[in-house]
């Protein structure tokens, strides 16, 4: 019942409260970006989501749109500025993805998404990856909760594939609560 009916119930309920609750904080957010990164505000990414369908992730911009000479990008740690790098150290550039998870195309709780080509690498060399696509993708996870970000990505998989085996109500409240924590009392 929790896996079919409930765990959906529960994505609509906490991403349409969270919307309401931090809208003041997604204005001022959505202002700073427009102000010191331009437009768009919103980035959009394709990631392989449930089944390996692929959607668009939405997040807030943090990187500019700066080019060479022949109109190509220039390196991401070049674009990435001082004011993009906390908006990801805060995860502030990730409350736009509450917009996938009201939609339907994430959850709160499961494994984070992949880039497509990291998705891809991840398969030649890992086939049990392709099982993190059996369940929703989360804003957050067991991976981020108890892992770190610098965790090897072999060890990320056997963690979200824990938890994709035994996902529970009273596991995803605890990984949202230790999230929550991490997030409030870094």
């Amino acid at each position: 019942m929790y896996r079919k009916v409930i765990k959906r119930l529960l994505d609509i309920i906490i991403s349409l409260a969270a919307l309401i609750i931090l809208s003041p904080v997604l204005l001022i957010v959505a202002i700073l970006v427009r102000c010191k990164l331009g437009s768009p505000v919103i980035f959009h990414q394709e990631r392989p989501g449930y089944h390996e369908k692929i959607f668009k992730l939405c997040k807030f911009r943090s990187m500019t749109d700066e080019r060479d000479a022949e109109g190509n990008l220039l390196p991401d740690a070049i674009r990435l500025t001082k004011f993009g790098k906390i908006l990801r150290a805060t995860s502030l550039d990730e409350l736009p993805e509450l917009w996938n998870i009201l939609k339907g195309d994430m959850s709160v709780v499961g494994p984070r998404p992949e880039r497509p080509e990291l998705a891809q690498q991840y398969e030649k060399t890992m086939p049990e990856f392709e099982f993190r696509l059996h369940v929703k993708a989360g804003l957050t996870g067991y991976a981020q909760v108890i892992g770190l970000y610098d965790t090897a990505p072999y060890d990320k998989l056997k963690m979200d594939l824990m938890y994709i085996e035994s996902y529970s109500l009273l596991l995803d409240l605890r990984i949202i609560l230790m999230t929550l924590k991490t997030a409030l009392f870094p």
